[in-house]
């Protein structure tokens, strides 16, 4: 059953339309992705959800309560931004606190909440610091573990990860996915990384040009792209072109031999990269390139260079 459900919203900004009619339901506790190019209307379309943007028509129910013309203080719903959007001049522990004294009127009460969350977050140990004494990471953990103080409806999440390093981000991205499965909080999180959401969501919805042009498992949006902006947005794939028909297929679905097959084509081995786990060969058929990603192990055994030839075989990929 729907927990929150987006119906036929519509945005302008300046006669431009950036929402075309968003439908959407998302089921409780589930963890879903806005995926897309920058302006492709994702960050909008949250800001909508969130109150901080008014949609021009169209209906959005949590629980079946309509909040379309809410303030955001009514919503119950808890934001965490790209920014931090820390105060500077209070600790881990006031900033924390701030938001929580209209909620929890009992200062022991709020002493216990705010110390539940610091430990969820893993920060007990510097709630007395200031956000210019943390490090990118600790800020937005104090960001999150702020959010989730409130105990929202709904968890927004606004490109949380994207001002982080890349290994701080790997790990935040598995704290706030185990965060989330502890507490079973709808979530909802915006982002132009593919890996973020592949790996963190139950299901994303990719957004291109103000629509939603596919919704599904991380699985069905790689495997089963529904049609050519999905297939390249996501991932690494080939497209092969012949007449109006274009066939697709990720490089480590190719299988390939250095044995001549009646099935197969000659492949032209034009580069070879190696990108650590695995290898992504660029070879030539048909006139065109296509690549192919082997690990390691097993190409660093058939001692191949550019120039040789591979037999390769397309059978796993898709028309669309």
């Amino acid at each position: 059953m729907s927990y929150l459900s987006i119906q036929n919203i519509r945005k302008k900004f300046n006669k431009i339309e950036v929402l075309k009619g968003i439908n959407l339901e998302i089921k409780k506790g589930e963890f879903i992705c806005f995926l897309g190019p920058s302006g492709c209307g994702k960050t909008t379309l949250l800001r909508i959800i969130a109150g901080l943007e008014r949609n021009d028509s169209g209906v959005i129910l949590v629980d079946e309560k309509n909040i379309t013309h809410l303030e955001p203080s009514q919503r119950n719903l808890s934001m965490v931004f790209q920014s931090y959007a820390l105060f500077p001049n209070m600790t881990v522990y006031e900033n924390i606190e701030y938001g929580l004294k209209k909620k929890i009127k009992d200062k022991a009460l709020r002493d216990k909440k705010i110390k539940e969350v610091l430990n969820l977050v893993n920060l007990e140990h510097i709630s007395s610091k200031y956000p210019d004494e943390m490090s990118g990471g600790q800020q937005q953990r104090v960001s999150l573990a702020r959010a989730i103080a409130l105990e929202p409806n709904i968890l927004l999440l606004d490109e949380p990860l994207s001002a982080l390093d890349a290994k701080v981000r790997e790990t935040l991205r598995k704290e706030i996915k185990d965060i989330q499965r502890k507490l079973k909080i709808t979530t909802i999180m915006v982002t132009h990384d593919q890996e973020e959401a592949l790996t963190m969501a139950d299901r994303i919805a990719v957004m291109n040009g103000g629509e939603i042009v596919q919704f599904g498992t991380p699985k069905e949006v790689y495997n089963l792209p529904k049609d050519i902006f999905v297939a390249d947005f996501i991932g690494k794939i080939n497209f092969i072109t012949s007449k109006d028909e274009v066939f697709a297929i990720r490089p480590e679905m190719i299988n390939f031999s250095i044995v001549k097959d009646e099935d197969s084509y000659v492949g032209k081995i034009k580069s070879i990269e190696f990108r650590g786990a695995f290898y992504r060969i660029g070879a030539e058929i048909l006139g065109e390139i296509v690549y192919i990603d082997i690990v390691s192990q097993k190409w660093e055994k058939l001692s191949l260079n550019v120039e040789d030839e591979l037999y390769i075989k397309l059978d796993n990929g898709i028309n669309l």
